[in-house]
Parts: structure tokens; C-alpha cells; sequence
């Protein structure tokens, strides 16, 4: 069966309808990079800010998914109907996101209260923060009350695609030393509730209290809850909720909320404009025999890399050196 083609006008208002076969259109637009999408974020992105974002991270195989979807069940007997975007940074060919989610997320994927959707780079010039962001700006405008944005792993995509979020999840389980390691090299800064899936491992109690040692450290609002949670079972996922919702309610009340938005939004517009700046430099500097031969030049130590840089810059932004902040 052929594509159905939708015109501009047409996919916009099936958005604000609430048909899911034109936020599927819509979202696999700025997947692709369609020059489409666009327009169609534009026009809704006036009627955005009304959904809860909760970004959630952690290592693979911690329980992310299964947490998630005990989420989505206890967000659905709470009749709120929720978006679900999980991020897939590995191989634009083999999206290896997306059969393991929609596995473990099968109960929810035919219920019309939930939207689920696995995303790759898939090479696009802004990478995942760019279609991250317009993929949950076009699920806010279709009206879901809450939006998951899953992360894979604990690097740098992570911290970028969470930068979106109203509030982060850090996702943990007992035996992943490596995770409490993470915790102490820096990433204490990135959640504002952890979780401790997988509650009934014999590891679970004394991974809390390693937690809880490191926890301890922060300032005292930078504090985040933990919870001890057993995904499958659906064990204190309400609990955990509970703190998502303190944690929000606690911005709202003092205007947090809102100049986190405004930051995240400011801090999005200049992390795609990066991506897309590094993939158009790349491009123009290997297109360019002349700009190719100073990479080699550097790489033979005959020219140094800031006097590289200034004419690269040079030539392909017409910046000088001044302008550029670069000192050769």
C-alpha cells in the first residue's frame, strides 16, 4: 500500500485533531529531516507547554523501559494519556531501539491514551537534540499530558536530550558498580529523583545506602529522592510518581518551572545550531581541497591547529580571527 501523501494544511489540523496517523506522518518528517516538518512544528509550537516532561536515563539494562511502562500504567488508571520517546543514539541502519521497547512496552502500544516512538539520528544535520525536541513538541501539541524521553546509556546524548525535560529520572540497579561510579564522576548534577529498580536483588539495600552516601554531598536542595522500585511487579511506582510530582509542583511554586523551560529551550536552539555549524564546517573543509590539505598540515606538524582553525573559519563563515574568538 502506498504512502498516503498529507498536505501541510491537512497534517496540522490532524495533529490538533488528535489523529495518530498524521502525528505518525508528522514525527517521521523530522526523523528524516523532511523540509516539511518545519512548517508543521512552527505552526504548533504556539499551542506547546502544556505537557509534563520527564527525561529518564540511566546504563543499559537497568530496567529503563519495564519502568516506564509501569509508569504509563499507573499514569493511564489516572486517566492522563502520555507520550513515550526513546532514543535510540546507536546505528541509524539498525535502530536497535525499537523492537526491545515496543516488547516491553506491548501492553500500552495499542491503547489510543499512549504514543510510542523509538527515534535514531538517522544521519540528520541536528542530531538527536533536534529531533528529540521537535518530536516531544509535537506530542505536547497533540495533547498528551505526559512525555517519557528514554535515553539509552549515560553519555553524552543523555545529557543533551534530558536538557529538554521538566524534571530527570536517573534510573539505577544494584550490581551496576559502574553506575555508582558515574554518580560520583559528575552525573549527581543531571537527576532530580533516582530510582533503584529491581528492588528485591540482595544488592538493593546496600546500593541505597551507597547512593545515599554520595547524595549526601550535594547541597541541600540539590538532594534528589530515591526510591526502590520493582518495575515488573509494579512495586512503589506510584511512590516514585509521587516524588516526579513533588519534584515539578516544587518548580511550579516558586517559578523554577518555568525559567527551566526557557533555559532548556535557549540551551536547545544553540546545541542544534551547534550540530548542524560542526556538520556544515565538516562538510565545506572536506569538499575543499585547499582547506583539506591545512587538516594534513596540522597532522604533519607543520601548522598549528589554532592557525588552522582561523583560516578555516576564515573562509567558510567569513569570520576573522577576532570575531571568532580563536587567537592564533
Amino acid at each position: 500500500m502506498a504512502r498516503r501523501e498529507w498536505p501541510l494544511e491537512e497534517l496540522i489540523a490532524g495533529i490538533r485533531d488528535g489523529d495518530r496517523r498524521a502525528l505518525a506522518r508528522a514525527i517521521s518528517l523530522v526523523e528524516n529531516g523532511d523540509p516539511l516538518a518545519y512548517p508543521v512544528v512552527r505552526e504548533l509550537y504556539p499551542e506547546t507547554g502544556r505537557a509534563t516532561v520527564i527525561g529518564i536515563t540511566g546504563p543499559p539494562g537497568v530496567g529503563k523501559s519495564s519502568l516506564i511502562g509501569a509508569l504509563v500504567s499507573h499514569l493511564r488508571g489516572l486517566e492522563q494519556t502520555v507520550g513515550v520517546v526513546s532514543v535510540d543514539p546507536s546505528s541509524p541502519f539498525s535502530r536497535g531501539a525499537l523492537l526491545g521497547d515496543r516488547i516491553r512496552l506491548s501492553e500500552h502500544f495499542l491503547d489510543p491514551g499512549v504514543y510510542i516512538r523509538s527515534m535514531g539520528s538517522r544521519g540528520h544535520l541536528g542530531g538527536l537534540a533536534e529531533t528529540t525536541l521537535q518530536a516531544v513538541l509535537l506530542l505536547d501539541a497533540f495533547g498528551k499530558d505526559v512525555v517519557f524521553v528514554e535515553t539509552v546509556g549515560a553519555g553524552q546524548s543523555d545529557v543533551e536530550v534530558t536538557g529538554i525535560a521538566d524534571s530527570v529520572l536517573l534510573v539505577l540497579m544494584p550490581g551496576s558498580g559502574d553506575s555508582v561510579q558515574a554518580l560520583k564522576a559528575g552525573i549527581m548534577e543531571i537527576p532530580d529523583v533516582i530510582a533503584i529498580n529491581k528492588m528485591d536483588h540482595p544488592g538493593a539495600k546496600t546500593m541505597l545506602n551507597e547512593v545515599r552516601s554520595i547524595v549526601r554531598l550535594a547541597e541541600a536542595e540539590r538532594r534528589p529522592p530515591i526510591v526502590l522500585t520493582e518495575a515488573v511487579r509494579g512495586e512503589n511506582v506510584s511512590e516514585l510518581w509521587g516524588e516526579l510530582e513533588r519534584h515539578r509542583a516544587a518548580l511550579l511554586e516558586d517559578g523554577r518551572l518555568e525559567e527551566r523551560r526557557r533555559w532548556n529551550l535557549v540551551a536547545e536552539v544553540f546545541a542544534v545550531a551547534s550540530n548542524r555549524a560542526k556538520a556544515h564546517l565538516e562538510s565545506a573543509v572536506r569538499s575543499d581541497p585547499e582547506l583539506e590539505r591545512l587538516l594534513g598540515q596540522v597532522q604533519r606538524r607543520e601548522l598549528d591547529p589554532l592557525s588552522a582553525v582561523r583560516e578555516i573559519l576564515e573562509q567558510v563563515y567569513r569570520l576573522d580571527s577576532d570575531r571568532s574568538g580563536v587567537t592564533p
